[in-house]
């Protein structure tokens, strides 16, 4: 066992000691570090005693003054195998990955580990309108894919072709990830891209067959004690991992002793769930019997009954027909909303309707006011294929949508570049950062309405060109005869209006005539009897419409932050706008596509959208804070890739304000052996305060000599507005080889 220490001092805050103590690639080793140019203690009136900086050997680089804030720390090289936890890092790599609990012993055995940090959700479940728990039908999405686990364990992303995504938030209420493993803890990339977009996250407890009979046996016959024990943790790793829930789903038969249990246990779980999380959920899966026989019932009736009284909610099984429903509604009452009917998207079974089909249970479903819980769409992907996949997707949901409540947005900022986290290329500015594919719905951004209209509209996501991420938006539609114009509704929102509002929009025309079209931003408001543009005496426009004022130049203070409004760059167009506006409610956020005169002809046009920004003025121009603590621990060192280089993997953390940033991004600048300077190259993005740097190619050190890597964390605020490099974090990397070199054992 090791001990890794790393000393770091940020702006305006005082010395603080990491010490990392574990089997971790960082032990057996002298670690030390220095920060330059320290800053003032908290709550003191003076500045610490200073940290005295390594004596480096002859020949060593030697880093100038270093900014406030940075961090340096100097490392020996060993190869030694150092093997992190396998059930939190790929054996392989070392890379970070999400992971389930297979039987009683696990569960029971679980305790929060700094290891799993990056399991944790960072992203906050976002409000919107209309709440969960109202009249209004629901929808829930149960996702099962080949037993899951699959490339969405990689929290941090793979370089995957063509992968499964899900975007079509707006629509859906819940979301849970479905595995036949004991206790599916979702994949934190799932809860993230959810949390997003206002959707709850509902992990899975499930017994089955023989082996699920024996569990069954041992917490549930084993008394008072041992369920509660079973619902305790299953709270605790709902709460400790950000998710909302759990779909419990006891699928073998139980023992008289057992079945006993089973209310008592399910009531307990509900009230440990609500009380550890905030909006939890439990969800009840049709099923057991109160008698403790396994026998579907595809409805609600007396036979489980008592456990939908005990628990939030019951998700039906699939083979329903119309008179199920109408038993189902009845005996619901007033909770006919907390029923999930079960739609099975791949058919199996007597069902209604599955695949295109699915809309015919649907309707169905909404026809008797009950929720619906659609399972398996991911059938989309498996059975039509991966290459058409975005283009089948649409399809499918656009032919739900009649039955698909939206959901609308109720805090600001609204700032999106549209990505779906995964893509051909990553984009930066507009340009392409890095070609080859990407995987990682962790950076999926807010999604829109995806609104289609046959024949005149259809939205879809555009993979081979994107401001920021690995997608835009493109609308393709037609301005018809005699028409100057077409609206096209990307978000509804419902909120109280601030006082002031500046507006972004990044946006390319395609096709042979773009200079025949204008591009501009539409609002709508609640209240337009009350509702007032500019000052009080002004009169609102018809229907509470609002066109903001387009902004040629940004106001004074904010030029920095909005220093693109009239431009743009490699084809995208920029526009700001500002809007002031009294006693109102925000309906909804349109995109305008005008041509300059009309004409008796149906015009054609392609927009591809790359960002849009609503933004609370008064909060635009607050100062960004800064990444503190940035520091390094797990260092792992190979051989390779080639005689001259070496390979290393490490794990940063630092501090952050909680909910100001979207995402970080983690770049390294330089790995050399001698002063000099290079443009920062990308490592990947983080969705919490951590990241784990992996395989990165370094310069050997020569005997004497000291080398350097230096790794910098920019946070990317929610509102996307640029953040300087004085306020990045900052970390310098002084490595040598020891005495004599490396070998095996590193001595």
């Amino acid at each position: 066992m090791g001990i890794g220490i790393g000393i770091g001092i940020g702006t305006g805050i005082g010395i603080g000691t990491e010490i990392g103590i574990g089997p971790g690639p960082g032990a057996g080793r002298a670690l030390a570090a220095v920060l330059a140019r320290p800053g003032p203690a908290v709550g003191a009136g003076h500045a610490p005693r200073p940290v005295p900086a390594l004596t480096p050997s002859p020949g060593s680089f030697q880093p100038a003054a270093e900014p406030r804030g940075t961090t340096v720390l100097h490392d020996t090289v060993s190869t030694r195998p150092q093997p992190l936890p396998a059930r939190h890092f790929d054996t392989k790599t070392t890379e970070p990955v999400s992971f389930f609990l297979s039987g009683l012993e696990e569960l029971l055995a679980w305790q929060p580990d700094g290891n799993d940090d990056f399991n944790v959700s960072a992203v906050p479940l976002a409000k919107r309108q209309p709440p969960l728990h109202g009249e209004r039908p629901r929808t829930l999405v149960c996702h099962d894919m080949r037993g899951g686990y699959l490339e969405d364990r990689f929290i941090q992303g793979s370089a995957t072709r063509n992968p499964y995504v899900f975007y079509h938030w707006r629509y859906i209420d819940v979301f849970v990830y479905f595995s036949h493993r004991t206790v599916t803890i979702p994949p934190v990339c799932w809860t993230n891209a959810a949390h997003r977009n206002g959707v709850p996250v509902l992990g899975t407890f499930i017994t089955e067959w023989t082996d699920g009979q024996r569990l069954c046996e041992a917490f549930l016959a084993g008394g008072e004690e041992a369920y509660r024990a079973v619902g305790e943790q299953l709270a605790r790793i709902a709460q400790h991992y950000g998710f909302d829930g759990w779909l419990v789903n006891i699928e073998n038969t139980l023992s008289v002793a057992a079945v006993g249990n089973l209310l008592p246990f399910l009531r307990h779980l509900t009230a440990q769930v609500h009380d550890a999380v905030p909006g939890g959920l439990v969800i009840w899966y049709d099923s057991v019997l109160q008698n403790g026989a396994l026998k579907w019932q595809n409805e609600l009736n007396e036979e489980n009954r008592v456990f939908f009284d005990a628990c939030d909610g019951l998700f039906t099984n699939y083979n329903w027909k119309e008179e199920h429903l109408e038993r189902t509604r009845g005996l619901a009452g007033p909770r006919r909303t907390d029923v999930y009917v079960g739609v099975d998207v791949f058919a199996r079974g007597d069902v209604v309707g599955g695949g295109f089909d699915t809309d015919k249970s649907l309707r169905l479903i909404r026809q008797h006011g009950l929720s619906a819980a659609i399972f398996a769409p991911g059938w989309v992907y498996e059975h039509l294929g991966e290459e058409n996949f975005l283009q089948n997707e649409n399809k499918f949901w656009a032919s739900l949508a009649e039955y698909l409540p939206t959901h609308s947005i109720c805090t600001l900022p609204l700032a999106t570049s549209f990505s779906l986290g995964m893509g051909t290329s990553r984009f930066l500015a507009g340009k392409e950062e890095e070609v080859g594919p990407w995987y990682d719905l962790s950076a999926q951004e807010i999604q829109p309405l995806y609104p289609e209209r046959e024949g005149r509209l259809s939205t879809s996501c555009c993979l081979q060109d994107a401001w920021c991420g690995g997608s835009s938006l493109r609308l393709q539609g037609t301005i018809p005869p005699g028409e100057e114009r077409v609206a096209v509704r990307l978000f509804s929102l419902q909120m109280p209006a601030p006082p002031k509002l500046f507006l972004t929009l990044l946006y390319k025309l395609e096709g042979p005539h773009p200079d025949e079209f204008t591009v501009a931003l539409e609002l709508t408001t609640w209240n337009s009897g009350t509702c007032h543009e500019g000052n009080v005496t002004s009169l609102p426009e018809p229907n509470g419409r609002h066109h903001p004022r387009f902004l040629p130049a940004p106001p004074p203070g904010l030029a920095k932050l909005l220093a693109a409004c009239d431009g743009g760059s490699h084809g995208w167009t920029s526009r700001c706008y500002e809007l002031d506006l009294q006693d109102c409610s925000l309906r909804d956020l349109f995109l305008l596509v005008s041509r300059h005169q009309p004409s008796p002809r149906e015009t054609p046009f392609t927009c591809l959208l790359g960002e849009i920004r609503v933004l609370d003025a008064a909060s635009a121009v607050a100062s960004p804070p800064q990444v503190q603590g940035l520091a390094a621990s797990q260092l792992w060192w190979q051989e390779g890739p080639d005689p001259q280089q070496l390979s290393l993997s490490l794990t940063l953390r630092w501090t952050f304000p909680p909910g100001r940033a979207g995402c970080f991004r983690v770049l390294r600048r330089g790995a050399g052996c001698h002063q000099g300077q290079e443009p920062p190259q990308l490592l990947g993005l983080a969705h919490a305060c951590l990241y784990r740097a992996v395989g990165l190619a370094v310069p050997r050190p020569a005997a004497g000599q000291s080398c350097q890597l230096e790794l910098l964390v920019e946070p990317v605020l929610r509102d996307q507005l640029p953040v300087d490099p004085e306020r990045w974090g900052r970390l310098v990397l002084v490595y040598s080889e020891p005495a004599g070199g490396t070998s095996p054992d590193g001595h």
